[in-house]
């Protein structure tokens, strides 16, 4: 048996709406609170006024190094943060669950690789799925680890990738995976991802953890941060921000 509880204030509106549609009221169909917040939506080069930024050119102070805690051990350089090889992964201090992303990466603009070996990095959502940055401008390699896929999970519905050197943007909205008590999943991780304004993945179901050998699984986490992988490549990143929702 389904138990639905309902609010004085939701009892009221749907006794009040039920009244007006006998009557053939029009107001029958208009609900005026909850009234939704003010946010000023910013532009391409501010973000929202209820975003939290995570890199606005400045400095990594909301940022750790993944191996160890401590500082970064990446570059930033004129309002632009880039990947140094060998340093590891960087992940945000914050930690996080359903969210909006936005995020500005571009690849070398020298090629010297192909593949897997081109521009690679990635974003990993709650430091376990990753959405894939590679440089995919007429660069062959497996269709899902390539750009914008869900790494070894998603094909991205399109190609989006423009020409080494050149920004890209990701926008995301990420739903985090919920878990029962005894450990076992609730429900899956989902996502959506634009990439430069191309829909690529259309609230996909993620499978589990991103593995790079062996098949996705899930197992019991809380709120984890964002990470940025170091893959080795000088990947760069700039006005990174995010929306809990």
């Amino acid at each position: 048996m389904k138990i639905i509880f309902l609010t004085a204030a939701s009892i009221l509106a749907f006794t009040t709406i039920s009244n007006a549609q006998q009557k053939g009221d029009p107001k029958a169909t208009e609900v005026w609170t909850p009234v939704p917040p003010m946010v000023d939506p910013g532009n391409m080069h501010h973000a929202p006024s209820d975003a939290i930024i995570l890199f606005d050119g400045k400095n990594l102070n909301e940022w750790v190094s993944a191996r160890n805690g401590g500082a970064p051990g990446w570059s930033v350089e004129n309002g632009i943060l880039t990947v140094k090889g060998g340093t590891g992964d960087i992940k945000t201090k914050q930690v996080f669950e359903d969210c909006q992303l936005h995020i500005e990466w571009r690849t070398p603009a020298k090629v010297e690789s192909e593949g897997q070996g081109r521009g690679n990095s990635g974003i990993f959502f709650m430091e376990n799925y990753e959405l894939q940055v590679l440089d995919n401008y007429k660069n062959v390699t497996y269709s899902n680890g390539q750009a914008g896929s869900i790494y070894k999970q998603h094909i991205p519905l399109v190609n989006a990738s423009k020409a080494p050197g050149e920004w890209q943007t990701y926008d995301v909205i990420f739903t985090a995976p919920r878990f029962n008590e005894d450990g076992s999943l609730k429900s899956a991780a989902r996502i959506t991802v634009l990439h430069n304004n191309v829909l690529v993945q259309n609230n996909v179901e993620i499978t589990g953890r991103t593995e790079y050998i062996g098949a996705p699984s899930y197992k019991k986490h809380g709120p984890l941060s964002i990470q940025l992988q170091d893959h080795g490549n000088p990947v760069s990143f700039r006005n990174i921000w995010l929306r809990k929702l």
